[in-house]
């Protein structure tokens, strides 16, 4: 979309996902920089550092709110009147001046490390306060950690407010609405460097992976819950009949609080209900705060991939439903494990970057010891960022691409300096052993990577989604015999992978036969209702040949629970005329544990391949045999463990590339290497290894004449 203000042409868009600034679509390369947390006598230094040593263009910062606004009866400070670091408004000037693009993340929750997510203490739920907090299935408050700390040294835990309590979200307007009129708007492209804002953080606080029964229980959602059954169902005698009560006004229907076995779709109808309004009231508090910023810029969000709990991947499908979120744009985070050593992490990553399409927002590129030491080396993260780029990223963000060492008690009562730990270019300004990393993924996708999100990845086959199965799955205990959707999607996943297939995951509430006709097999986990709409679409793709797996018999329901057999019948008469098998893999692993994943163009003679080396490979060369539907080619990468590859192939010739040849977490040390049939590029020792428009490049060593191949 082209947003206009004051009628001005904006021109900063994303469609499908791709952020396009001034009618260019583009790779969003992105770094965190937490203004708040450093000297504003340093801000333009680290900014410049950004830029020249890690090849950076556009930057990223929360706003913290409590930062800017700590005082309930004062107006917010964006120029930095009672505090040089709150001066927000120079910090976007710095940028504009440095040529910096800007992303700008005003919350009102953001998390990142500060007390109370950057909420100001005054809006706490306390007695008298007016606000109501945030309630889980009990009846207990959803909690964060406060800015005071207990006896013991540890962060008091304060509750939440309730995202639609009538005051707490006048007081979230009003902060939204400053942020808007006197930092966004002033300042946004094109005449200013702000590109896109982000609301909330990864959800709402944080709370975009919780189960179902987390949240929200406070009266002004339980209100908007009900008020959704009324327009849903309209009629609450129709409400009865599907629900199996007898209830006479909406007021008395209460929210399910725990699993009770559920024999039939009629017991099952609860659970889909409250699935649904988590899903109506993510979006709704998405649009409230949305409007009250009127940004000129598109809005987007950050949401955390699903979590490792048996319920988590259900939960998420049923919360997370950006097709439903009117001007809002997906984007996600990682923070949940490392993907290298860890199949589930991996896994659930996937699931995020392919539930739609939407840039990686926070790669974690500095914490190793908040998180795990594994982030002490740029190996961890470089492996990350390349598998969200392949499984459908349209952007990477390195969070944070410079350490800070100056802020209050006030703002962080917890955290000691340096923040992060390990970022890139340190607390003083100097870059570090992962800036160079950086400039080379910064560098190959600032050369490529408008070619990159151009072509298609090597799909053949898809999972089908079906939001109201995942909202009752999520209920199920572990180990139930009842089945899982989220757990038959993962397994999904594995066997795909194992195979060498990608996949894609379809929204079956918005799909047709159409896009189901791309696919030569469609899975899907049935259960006994399914809307007349989606059964029309998979019927449809079924007579016109697709092969539909399906886990259990057709469903013979449709979404008002009244008999409709349409897609039933269609896959009986399938049955008695499909024969012959599916065709083969489009990349087979020879040798190695890694992962592979490979794009390509639709009209040129252009393919990118990823490899993701597994931290247990123990130093094997992968040696892979794709197929980019041009030609057959024999492909060789040697990468340390947990390390990875982008290779760019034109024309069956290796191109440019990236392989990352060391991993000093793991103790691994390769000489980098990657070959597409005689085509090579080598290093002479242990060293990551590069070229790009056609210059050599190596973060090790220095290179020596080597008699035979291209080297580095």
């Amino acid at each position: 979309m082209t947003r206009k203000e004051k009628g001005a042409s904006v021109t900063v868009e994303v469609a499908s996902g791709v952020v396009a600034v001034d009618g260019t679509p583009d790779v969003l390369v992105s770094a965190d920089y937490p203004y708040y947390r450093d000297d504003p006598g340093v801000w333009a230094d680290r900014l410049r550092s950004l830029r020249d040593e890690l090849r950076i263009g556009v930057v990223s910062a929360y706003v913290p709110w409590r930062h800017h606004q700590p005082d309930a009866d004062r107006a917010p400070d964006f120029t930095g009147a009672g505090d040089p670091s709150r001066d927000v408004v120079g910090f976007v000037a710095h940028c504009h001046r440095l040529g910096l693009g800007v992303i700008l993340k005003p919350g009102p929750f953001i998390h990142a490390e500060t007390n109370y997510g950057g909420l100001p203490d005054w809006v706490r739920p306390l007695p008298g306060s007016g606000i109501e907090a945030v309630l889980d299935a009990a009846g207990a408050p959803a909690v964060w950690s406060g800015a005071r700390l207990d006896p013991s040294g540890n962060a008091e835990r304060w509750p939440l407010p309730a995202p639609l309590d009538p005051r707490f979200l006048a007081l979230t307007r009003r902060w939204l609405h400053a942020v808007g009129t006197e930092v966004v708007r002033p300042y946004q492209h094109p005449h200013g460097p702000v590109r896109l804002v982000q609301i909330a953080n990864e959800g709402l606080y944080t709370n975009g992976a919780q189960p179902l029964w987390a949240f929200d229980y406070s009266e002004s959602a339980l209100a908007f819950f009900r008020a959704g059954l009324r327009r849903w169902y309209g009629d609450i005698g129709l409400f009865n009949r599907m629900n199996g009560t007898a209830h006479t006004d909406w007021a008395q229907v209460p929210p399910p609080r725990e699993w009770c076995p559920a024999p039939d779709t009629v017991a099952q109808r609860r659970y889909v209900d409250w699935g649904r309004f988590h899903a109506e009231y993510l979006s709704e508090v998405y649009r409230l705060w949305s409007a009250a910023l009127d940004a000129g810029v598109p809005v987007v969000v950050n949401l955390n991939p699903p979590a490792g709990e048996p319920y988590a991947i259900d939960a998420w499908l049923a919360r997370i439903r950006p097709r439903s979120w009117d001007g809002v744009h997906y984007g996600f985070t990682n923070w949940m494990g490392v993907v290298s050593a860890d199949p589930g992490a991996h896994a659930r990553y996937v699931i995020a970057a392919k539930h739609a399409p939407g840039p990686n927002l926070e790669e974690n590129w500095g914490f190793s010891e908040l998180y795990d030491r594994a982030y002490a080396d740029a190996a961890t993260s470089f492996h990350q960022t390349l598998l969200a780029m392949a499984a459908g990223a349209t952007g990477f963000n390195v969070y944070t691409g410079v350490a800070t060492q100056d802020w209050t008690a006030s703002l962080d009562a917890v955290h000691g300096a340096p923040y992060p730990d390990s970022a890139p270019v340190d607390a003083d300004g100097r870059p570090g052993p992962k800036a160079p990393v950086v400039r080379l993924l910064a560098d190959f996708f600032t050369a490529h990577g408008r070619e990159f999100l151009e072509c298609v990845p090597a799909v053949r086959d898809a999972w089908a989604v079906y939001a109201p199965y995942a909202s009752v799955a999520a209920w199920v205990p572990a180990g139930s015999p009842e089945p899982s959707f989220g757990r038959r999607l993962r397994a999904f996943h594995d066997r795909m992978r194992a195979a060498g297939q990608d996949y894609h995951l379809v929204d079956l509430a918005a799909t047709d036969a159409a896009e189901l006709a791309r696919y030569r097999t469609v899975t899907f986990h049935s259960g006994q209702f399914l809307d007349r709409r989606a059964q029309r679409a998979l019927a449809d793709y079924v007579t016109a040949g697709g092969l539909l797996r399906l886990s259990g018999p057709p469903p013979h329901l449709d979404e008002h629970l009244e008999p409709c057999r349409i897609l039933a019948d269609a896959v009986a008469l399938a049955r008695r005329s499909r024969s012959g098998p599916d065709p083969g893999p489009d990349v087979i692993r020879l040798a190695g544990r890694a992962d592979a994943y490979l794009r390509t163009h639709p009209d040129r003679d252009v393919s990118y391949l990823v490899v993701l080396v597994a931290s247990d490979n123990r130093e094997v060369p992968v040696q892979l045999r794709i197929d980019d539907g041009r030609r057959v080619l024999d492909v060789a990468v040697h990468a340390a463990d947990g390390g990875a590859a982008v290779l760019r192939i034109v024309a069956g010739r290796l191109d440019a590339c990236l392989v990352k040849g060391v991993n000093g977490h793991l103790g691994s040390a390769v000489r980098a290497s990657c070959a597409v049939g005689e085509d090579l590029v080598l290093a002479n020792g242990p060293a990551d290894v590069g070229r790009i428009d056609g210059i050599l490049r190596v973060l090790g060593p220095e290179p020596e004449p080597e008699r035979t191949g291209v080297t580095a």
